[in-house]
C-alpha cells in the first residue's frame, strides 16, 4: 500500500469513518446472537480435553505472544521502537494475546455465555492495543498513547454491554460489532494517509487480512468441518489463522527498521 502525501483533510477522512460506523451502529436494530453460537461443530473429545481441537488449538496464542513479550528487552527493543513509549501498546497486545489463549481455552471446555465474555474481552484488548499502536505510528506517539485507556475501555464496555444485555434477555452485539470494525476499517485507512516510520509497513496489512480471514473460518464453522471430512472445523482454523496474524506482529517488529 502505498501513502498519501498528507493533506488538510486527511484527519478529517479517519474521523468521518469512525462517526459513519457509531452512525449505522445507533441506526441499526439491537443485533441479538444466534441462540446456537455455543454449539460447534467439532465436540470431538480426546485425553479427557472436551471439545478437543477448539479447545487445545488456544495454546497458539499463548505461543504467539510470549515470543513478542521477549521483544521489550535489550537490543531487539532498541531496534524495534525509536522511543521506548512505542512498545506499551505492542506490550499489550502481546499480553492480550496470552490472555486469549486462557479465556479462549477456558470458554471452549464448557461454551457459555459468562465465558465468551472473557474470550471477546481478551480479544477487544488486542484490538484496540493494535490499533493503538498504528496511531502511535502514523499519527502521532502522543495522540495514540493518550487515546489506548479509551480504546481500552471502550473495547471492554462494548462486551460488558453485550453481556449485561443477554441478562436480560435482549442480547445486543452492535457495541462488539463495531469494536470488531473500527480497526479492521481505519487501519488500512491510516496505513493509506499517513506516510510510514518504519520499515515493512505493509506487514500490518497482512496482520489485518489474516484477521479477516480468520472472522471468515469462523461463519464457516460447519461448512468447513463437512469440506474437510471432519477433519478440522472453521473455528478451529480461525483459532491458527488469528494466532498466525499475532505471529505476523512479531515478524513485523522483528524486521522493520526506522526509516
Amino acid at each position: 500500500m502505498t501513502w498519501r502525501e498528507p493533506r488538510a483533510w486527511t484527519p478529517w477522512l479517519p474521523i468521518a469513518t469512525l462517526a459513519g460506523l457509531v452512525l449505522a451502529a445507533l441506526t441499526l436494530p439491537p443485533i441479538a446472537q444466534p441462540p446456537q453460537y455455543h454449539d460447534f461443530a467439532d465436540k470431538r473429545a480426546c485425553f479427557g480435553l472436551p471439545n478437543c481441537l477448539d479447545t487445545a488449538s488456544n495454546a497458539l496464542f499463548v505461543l504467539a505472544g510470549l515470543p513478542g513479550l521477549r521483544l521489550f528487552f535489550g537490543a531487539a527493543a532498541r531496534r524495534a521502537f525509536v522511543d521506548a513509549r512505542e512498545a506499551w501498546p505492542h506490550a499489550l497486545f502481546f499480553v492480550a494475546v496470552i490472555l486469549v489463549g486462557f479465556a479462549s481455552g477456558l470458554y471452549h471446555l464448557a461454551p457459555d455465555n459468562a465465558g465468551l465474555a472473557w474470550d471477546r474481552a481478551t480479544i477487544a484488548l488486542a484490538l484496540m492495543a493494535l490499533f493503538a499502536a498504528v496511531v502511535c505510528e502514523r499519527i502521532d506517539l502522543r495522540s495514540g498513547l493518550m487515546l489506548l485507556p479509551f480504546l481500552v475501555v471502550a473495547g471492554l464496555g462494548s462486551i460488558a454491554y453485550w453481556h449485561w444485555s443477554e441478562t436480560l434477555g435482549a442480547g445486543d452485539l452492535r457495541p462488539y460489532l463495531l469494536m470488531q470494525a473500527v480497526p479492521i476499517l481505519l487501519i488500512p485507512l491510516l496505513l493509506w494517509l499517513y506516510p510510514p516510520r518504519y520499515s515493512d509497513g505493509h506487514d500490518i496489512l497482512a496482520v489485518v487480512g489474516l484477521y479477516l480471514l480468520a472472522l471468515l473460518l469462523d461463519l464457516s464453522d460447519r461448512p468447513v468441518f463437512a469440506l474437510t471430512g471432519g477433519l478440522v472445523s472453521g473455528h478451529t482454523l480461525k483459532h491458527v489463522i488469528a494466532a498466525l496474524a499475532a505471529v505476523w506482529v512479531v515478524r513485523h517488529l522483528r524486521q522493520r527498521r526506522a526509516l
